[in-house]
């Protein structure tokens, strides 16, 4: 249709409206689909609409549309495809939208009153969990010092010796002897000895049974000499020698221990053996280690403070490597 004709039609339309006494939105757009000259089936096949909606909406039959949430797209569509007035339509739009309710104060609360009401609530909920949590917490941290406090000791500490309970006292009477005894000398620390030890995440092998069952001792003094039934017998020597108290360890490839505890500072000792090493220095800043007579890089092998390094030998010569 040309610009022309659909002008021509549209005036048509309006005039066949306005003579309609009072005519409903679905007469206007018979009317104005009439005017045009358009069918029900031609209108349907180009809005791509059911016959059957079409007839619904110029009958004003809006209750039996299957989809109500659609209703509103379907008459703007229409409408503005037969020619309607978009004011027209826009009208009808509003008339079919549901009036909502006025809303009605039936009460008020002041705005102190509101405020007091909900910090009063807030605050309620901080003091019950401040009277609850606090004492737990204060609890359990205070029980929990207590209770380790008195198993800390430092590890340079000499042991203390265990006293033997007194024998009861006979049935002829008791006798109370008392003897005066004058408090050992207490020696100065050395510099080295006043050194921090650090700990030590290396994981060691579990200790045995019996080992277990009888406690490491730190030595107050460094040894004077090597104990040849501890370092083991063999042509190959190793030398430790500790600025610091240190952990050490000195393992055989057969699984025996030559080494195994801490080892105050100053500490020079040898073992030798013809047999594979597996040797752990905790503490190892500082520490120097020989291999018949041949130092060794210490630090190439330490990884967190912690020296861990093999004795490998072979062709009957003995060298460190890292395990």
């Amino acid at each position: 249709m040309d610009p022309q004709t659909e002008a021509n039609a549209n005036e048509a339309s309006r005039v066949l409206i306005d003579h309609v006494a009072d005519p409903g939105f679905g007469s206007r757009l018979r009317a104005a689909r009439e005017a045009r000259g358009y069918t029900v089936e031609a209108c349907g096949q180009a809005l791509r609409l059911p016959t059957r909606l079409i007839r619904q909406l110029e009958a004003g039959e809006y209750g039996g549309i299957d989809y109500q949430v659609y209703l509103a797209g379907y008459l703007t569509k229409y409408g503005r495809y037969v020619g309607v007035d978009e004011e027209a339509i826009q009208v009808e739009l509003a008339r079919m939208t549901p009036r909502q309710p006025d809303l009605v104060v039936t009460g008020g609360v002041s705005h102190s009153r509101y405020l007091l009401e909900r910090y009063v609530t807030a605050a309620t909920y901080v003091v019950l969990t401040a009277v609850i949590v606090v004492p737990m917490v204060w609890l359990g941290v205070r029980g929990t010092l207590d209770r380790d406090m008195a198993r800390l000791a430092p590890l340079d500490a000499a042991p203390v010796a265990q006293q033997d309970a007194p024998s009861p006292a006979s049935s002829s009477g008791l006798v109370a002897t008392t003897t005066e005894s004058k408090p050992a000398p207490v020696a100065e620390p050395r510099a080295e000895d006043q050194q921090p030890l650090l700990a030590s995440m290396a994981m060691f092998p579990p200790l045995d049974h019996s080992a277990a069952k009888s406690p490491l001792v730190t030595a107050t003094a460094p040894p004077s000499a090597a104990d040849p039934a501890n370092n083991g017998v063999g042509a190959h020597g190793l030398t430790l020698s500790l600025p610091s108290a240190s952990w050490v360890e000195v393992t055989a490839s057969d699984g025996s221990r030559l080494e195994y505890g801490i080892l105050p500072a100053g500490t020079q000792k040898s073992y030798r053996s013809d047999k594979t090493l597996d040797v752990r220095i905790g503490n190892a800043a500082g520490a120097q280690a020989t291999i018949d007579g041949q130092p060794v890089e210490i630090d190439t092998f330490r990884r967190a403070n912690v020296a861990r390094f093999r004795v490998d030998i072979h062709d009957g010569k003995a060298a460190p490597v890292s395990y």
